[in-house]
C-alpha cells in the first residue's frame, strides 16, 4: 500500500475539514498516481470532495463506524480488520491511502510508501497532522524533486520507503 498526501512544514493536513493547500500540481500529481487504482480514505474525506461523492476512475474504499451509512460506487469497512481483509482482492501496489489524519495514522504502518509533497509554509493553522516520517526509524527519504512554486507557495514533491511495512 502507499499513501498520498500534501502537508506543511509541521506535517499540517488540514482544517475545517478542507486540505491546508490547494496546489494544481499536486492535484495533478494525486490524480496521475491514483486514477484505476483503489484509494482508501475515512468519511470526513469522502465528504470534503466535490459533490461529497466518490472520485471517479477509482475504487472508492470508505472506512466509516456508522453502520448505516452508505454512497453510490464506494466500498464501506466498518473496521480495519474488515478494511484490511477487503483489501486483499487488490494488488497492494494499487491501493494509495489518501486521508483524513485517523486513517493516515491506522495504517501507515502497513504502506511501503508514502508520497508527500511538502509545502514549505506552515502559517495556516492546521488541525489534522500526518505521520512525521523523518522521525520515523522505518521510514527513509528516498526522492526529493527540485522545488516548484504556486502563488508565492513553495513545494516540492517527494517519496519515502518504509523498510518494515506491516
Amino acid at each position: 500500500m502507499k499513501a498520498i498526501v500534501c502537508v506543511d512544514k509541521n506535517w499540517g493536513i488540514g482544517s475545517n475539514n478542507d486540505l491546508l493547500y490547494h496546489i494544481p500540481a499536486d492535484m495533478k500529481f494525486f490524480k496521475e498516481h491514483t486514477m484505476g487504482n483503489v484509494v482508501v480514505m475515512g468519511l470526513a474525506t469522502l465528504l470534503s470532495l466535490p459533490g461529497q461523492k466518490a472520485l471517479p476512475g477509482r475504487t472508492n474504499v470508505v472506512l466509516c463506524d456508522d453502520l448505516s451509512w452508505s454512497a453510490p460506487d464506494v466500498t464501506v469497512c466498518h473496521s480495519i480488520p474488515e478494511l484490511l481483509e477487503t483489501l486483499k482482492q487488490f494488488d497492494t501496489d494499487s491501493i494509495y491511502i489518501c486521508g483524513g489524519a485517523s486513517v493516515y495514522a491506522q495504517l501507515i504502518p502497513y504502506c511501503d510508501t508514502a508520497y508527500v509533497t511538502k509545502v514549505d509554509a506552515g502559517d495556516k493553522a492546521a488541525e489534522k497532522f500526518f505521520p512525521n516520517l523523518d522521525n520515523e526509524s522505518s521510514w527513509s527519504l528516498a526522492e526529493e524533486s527540485e522545488t516548484m512554486e504556486h502563488k508565492e507557495l513553495q513545494f516540492r514533491f517527494t517519496t519515502y520507503k518504509n523498510s518494515n511495512p506491516m
